[in-house]
């Protein structure tokens, strides 16, 4: 998906999308004018997402049948429900948590070992049927010191010929 801003407008790569609705995507080319955003519902685009209603985790990968999500790795014994609402995690470092991802559509039953079930959701956004959207600024934290490569330098040990 294209859209009409770019570097001049503050916008970086990485920076979430959404619509009214829900989460759309991100942004992941800039051009001084315009930018790319990835889009949610493609196949590439795996986010972290939470169960509403539980607080249980899962992932949500696009790609599915008919334009929908597909939770993988859910165990059998998931507490997940038609009409679940699907809301970012936060634990990707991207997506602030809490927006709107989808509502769970279809709960298949887990494969022949039953170790884990297969479930779709509708995303709540509409990219396809919106012309207004917004691009988050996402303040990210910065690294303690001792995280920056620059303040790890080595120190010394006192040996015998110091």
């Amino acid at each position: 998906l294209a859209i009409d801003r770019g570097l001049l407008h503050g916008l970086l790569a990485g920076q979430p999308v959404s619509d009214a609705e829900g989460v759309v995507g991100q942004v992941t080319r800039v051009l001084p004018l315009s930018a790319e955003v990835t889009l949610l519902i493609d196949r590439g685009a795996p986010l972290p997402v939470e169960i509403a209603r539980t607080g249980q985790r899962a992932i949500a990968f696009g790609g599915g049948v008919d334009g929908l999500l597909e939770l993988r790795f859910l165990a059998a014994s998931a507490d997940i429900q038609a009409d679940d609402t699907l809301v970012t995690s936060g634990l990707d470092g991207i997506y602030p948590p809490g927006l709107p991802v989808g509502r769970v559509v279809r709960i298949a039953a887990a494969g022949a070992a039953g170790v884990f079930g297969r479930v779709l959701a509708q995303p709540a956004a509409a990219a396809d049927r919106r012309r207004l959207l917004l691009v988050l600024r996402v303040e990210r934290p910065a690294l303690p010191a001792a995280a920056d490569p620059a303040s790890a330098e080595p120190k010394r040990r006192k040996g015998r010929g110091d």
